[in-house]
């Protein structure tokens, strides 16, 4: 009896860890060009549609940290969030009034098995409107010998006083 309830908590635990790590799609995560492409898609859509949150969460590292950069009272300031809080910070806007963010240069380098991205994006409302707005994203990527994953994210949005430099821009 005690062997059977050993084997039922086992399982129980594994179908538990398996289903907090999903199936990422290969195209998404097999090619550094596909992991960027998905980093893109998976936030961008018009008002009203849900963003893929799940197909979002097969690209990244467990605990992975997003960094918002900003200035506040003249000083720098990133907020940090896990995927979680990601979520829950941004999906209402995006769904609200729609997000369509594309990447418009991008600047790789890479050592061995980790790669940095310096991805320079725009954002508008609608997928042909008026662009809102421009930044950076510094992405960190790494191969584990299967598929590449985003260790971390950290962003910064182009201001007056902040003007995205010329090697970052097509």
């Amino acid at each position: 009896m005690k062997y059977l309830v050993s084997l039922a908590l086992i399982a129980l635990f594994v179908s538990a860890a398996n289903a907090q790590t999903p199936t990422p799609r290969p195209e998404d995560v097999s090619t550094i060009d596909g992991i960027i492409a998905a980093f893109y898609d998976v936030v961008s859509g018009p008002a009203g549609t849900p963003r893929q949150w799940h197909r979002d969460s097969t690209l990244y590292i467990p605990n992975v940290h997003f960094v918002a950069m900003d200035v506040r009272q003249g000083r720098p300031v990133a907020r940090v969030m896990d995927h979680a809080q990601f979520v829950a910070g941004y999906n209402r806007a995006f769904v609200d009034r729609g997000f369509f963010e594309r990447e418009i240069h991008r600047v790789t380098k890479r050592f061995g098995n980790i790669v940095h991205v310096f991805s320079t994006y725009e954002n508008s409302p609608t997928i042909n409107g008026a662009i809102e707005g421009r930044g950076v994203n510094s992405i960190q990527l790494f191969w584990d010998g299967a598929r590449w994953w985003i260790a971390s994210a950290t962003w910064e949005d182009e201001r007056p006083d902040n003007p995205i430099p010329a090697e970052l821009l097509p």
